[in-house]
């Protein structure tokens, strides 16, 4: 019995530590390249999400915004809040968001549940910074933001085009409605 209680602890904490590190995953899908030249006080404020992949964290939901604003230590505050139609209620969830490079690479890394982090890059954007494409880890995770509540169609398409190289399958996006 002694064996297996010492074989038993250090499986547990592998399988624990492999769940950790594959939740702290802040990557970005092969073929992908972050924006460079990134000016993150442009991307700060208010954006609508248009579209986005069927997430467990976001189910059901409509009306979802996401508010980027800076902490005092130089950390991204995220604020994203959605509208649950089915129990006919708000959620919000509060995170913080941080380069994982230099803050003029759109790649960074953001965590509702420290010390579990994920990838967050930005990998298209206008020169407006009115629109942005942007993707998680892989090919699993991608929104569509803008910071109003619909976006030029022109834009859709060049989005749409660059997720589906990438190996997106757009036709699985679900398309925010706004009201």
């Amino acid at each position: 019995m002694k064996t297996l209680h010492k074989i038993a602890i250090p499986v547990s904490l592998g399988i624990i530590g492999l769940l950790v590190f594959n939740s702290c995953s802040v990557g970005i899908p092969k073929g992908a390249t972050a924006i460079k030249n990134f000016n993150s006080e442009k991307y700060l404020g208010k954006w609508y999400e248009i579209a986005r992949f069927d997430y467990k964290f976001e189910k059901n939901m409509d009306n979802v915004t996401a508010n980027y604003s800076l902490n005092p230590d130089g950390t991204i505050k995220v604020q994203n809040r959605g509208y649950n139609y089915l129990k006919k209620e708000w959620k919000e969830s509060i995170g913080e968001a941080r380069f994982v490079n230099e803050k003029s690479e759109a790649r960074l890394k953001v965590s509702f549940f420290k010390p579990i982090w994920a990838g967050y890059n930005v990998i298209d954007i206008d020169d407006d910074y009115q629109n942005a494409l942007v993707v998680g880890n892989s090919t699993k995770y991608i929104w569509i933001l803008s910071r109003n509540k619909e976006i030029p169609n022109s834009i859709k398409e060049r989005f749409l085009a660059k997720a589906q190289k990438l190996g997106y399958n757009t036709d699985d996006l679900i398309w925010v409605k706004h009201d």
